[in-house]
């Protein structure tokens, strides 16, 4: 395979990465070294920073073959790659065709990867805002903390994954792709990309979801970003934010923005964590959130209809009704919006698919769509917009694909969002396990009826200084079990350090068998672990009747 690109930077940048291939026109010949990652670095950062340039497509499709392609995946995110490369393994022949230089898609480049950075600032922020003039802490100094330094901080390194990414998808795992270019769907077999045509025995769409922005005068002024535009086009530093809706991107962005000194206040027609994307989040983890958030300075109205961005030549606030009719003004500098993603399906419109009332493509447990040889796969069939759900999915499709028949259900899973902590959840909140269920005790830290600003638990890495200086931050979380059969139906958690469990515990509760609270009590705990479930399981399971703990 070769990897080329004609235009003269491209040309001065092959003088220090060998491998880049040859321009259009000149003898193949024999395939130069592969790029390394540094090398596949610098090339798309030289193709981000100068796109206005950087044109030419990059090549890497096999030369040496007429096979034909048993798919064409328009889009390399997550669904994309994972979707051609589990093809590629069985035998097949993939193409991915992506307008980006890079594979992986948003999540490294504007999505995921700046998210977890910020909610990593927005933790150690918080920490020294806590502890300031405290123990080794000094006194803390907001003015010190700016989103711009952040955002640039992971601009700089932001091409490091996308170059491991290009890089393992050549060499490792043997894909073909054209990236820097845009796709022209033209039928249900056929896509142009670079003034070239391919024809594929099935399509996988896999071009994901944009940020859904209000139809509101004002929405267009300068100073209005959303997740992308704030990461590309933020050249100032806010003082003084409004988030016009209550996703989940509302309320991570948010609590980085306050934890940075930027007072922020969240606009939002529901109450927080409670809008049908979010499913089984448990009144008590919803309260314990968004008390913490209010108690971080983050000003939370609920029942609120934005109505205007307000400013002239930038923002200068928001109006907004109130639900009981007031209309209200409120100063800000900055606006963010958050009210949730949908797909743009233009570039299918030759292709007729069955679309839903919300504007999100049809697709079935195969990821089949009405087009019988068109898949369509991660957002553009709709909520949860997580990466496990658009790399299974693009999975699904390619087993399909290669001749398996396989259905994949993605209306259960584990959750999880940043505020200034880890939040994580999985199974059933209290509410729906007692509806479900005659009988449904739970293991709890800090207990209903404590004292949360003198009950020090539940402590654990990442929160034993929270435990000694205000034991309400500390953290929450509760186990349901049912108390019939003893299984674990729901756990819920607000800290640090038990996601990566989660993954695990929802697995374990939905197998046909389930997980009891005797199983997890037989566990041995990593002292002290996050979650605490191990050790109070134990404490419970000796008991025939369950009670609360």
């Amino acid at each position: 395979m070769d990897v080329r690109n004609p235009s003269d930077r491209f040309r001065a940048l092959r003088a220090r990465i060998s491998g880049l291939g040859e321009p259009p026109g000149a003898d193949r010949g024999e395939p130069g070294q592969p790029l390394t990652v540094g090398e596949w670095a610098l090339l798309i950062d030289d193709i981000v920073d100068h796109a206005e340039d950087n044109t030419d497509p990059l090549w890497n499709v096999d030369p040496g073959t007429s096979r034909p392609y048993d798919a064409i995946f328009v889009g390399g995110g997550a669904s994309g790659r994972f979707g051609a490369a589990y093809l590629r393994a069985r035998g097949g022949r993939a193409l991915i065709i992506d307008r980006w230089p890079f594979l992986g898609g948003s999540c490294p480049h504007q999505a995921c990867v700046p998210h977890h950075l910020f909610s990593e600032c927005a933790r150690e922020l918080d920490l020294a805002r806590q502890l300031s003039g405290k123990l080794w802490f000094g006194e803390f100094d907001s003015s010190r903390a700016r989103i711009t330094e952040v955002v640039e901080l992971f601009k700089r390194g932001r091409s490091l994954p996308h170059a491991v990414m290009n890089w393992q998808s050549k060499e490792q795992l043997d894909l073909e792709f054209v990236l820097n270019t845009p796709a022209t769907v033209l039928d249900e077999h056929t896509v142009e990309a670079a003034g070239r045509r391919f024809q594929g025995e099935n399509l996988v769409l896999c071009t994901g979801a944009r940020t859904v922005v209000p139809d509101i005068p004002g929405i267009d002024l300068p100073g209005v970003f959303d997740f992308a535009s704030l990461v590309e086009r933020l050249d100032y530093e806010p003082t003084r934010c409004v988030i016009i809706g209550g996703s989940k991107v509302a309320l991570e962005y948010g609590s980085f923005f306050q934890a940075t000194g930027c007072q922020t206040t969240i606009l939002t027609r529901s109450p927080l964590m409670s809008t049908a994307g979010l499913h089984h989040v448990d009144d008590g983890l919803r309260d314990y959130v968004v008390a913490m958030m209010v108690d971080r300075g983050i000003e939370v109205v609920e029942g609120a209809e934005p109505v205007e961005v307000l400013g002239d030549s930038r923002v200068t606030g928001v109006r907004y009704r109130t639900a009981d009719g007031r209309t209200v003004d409120v100063d800000s500098d900055f606006v963010f919006v958050g009210t949730g993603e949908r797909p743009d399906l233009k570039m299918y419109d030759a292709l007729g698919l069955e679309v839903d009332e919300r504007g999100f493509v049809v697709a079935d447990a195969t990821m089949r769509t009405s087009v019988p040889s068109v898949y369509a796969v991660g957002d553009l069939i709709g909520p949860p917009m997580e990466m496990f759900k658009a790399r299974k999915c693009g999975m699904t499709a390619a087993r399909n694909i290669m001749g398996e028949h396989y259905e994949y259900d993605f209306t259960e899973y584990p959750d999880f969002l940043h505020t200034t902590y880890e939040v994580s959840w999985c199974g059933l909140s209290e509410a729906e396990a007692k509806a479900r269920y005659p009988k449904v005790i739970k293991l709890q830290m800090p207990p209903d009826d404590a004292d949360p600003e003198s009950f020090p638990l539940p402590a654990a890495e990442g929160s034993m200084l929270y435990a000694f200086t205000r034991p309400l931050l500390s953290g929450w979380f509760k186990l349901l079990i049912d108390a019939d059969s003893r299984r674990i139906v729901g756990a819920h958690h607000v800290g640090f350090g038990a996601k990566d469990a989660f993954q695990y515990i929802d697995h374990l509760i939905r197998r046909p068998e389930g997980w009891t609270i005797d199983d997890m009590a037989e566990l041995s705990e990593l002292f002290l672990n996050p979650e605490h479930f191990i050790q109070l399981s134990r404490l419970r399971a000796g008991k025939l009747e369950l009670v609360d703990l």
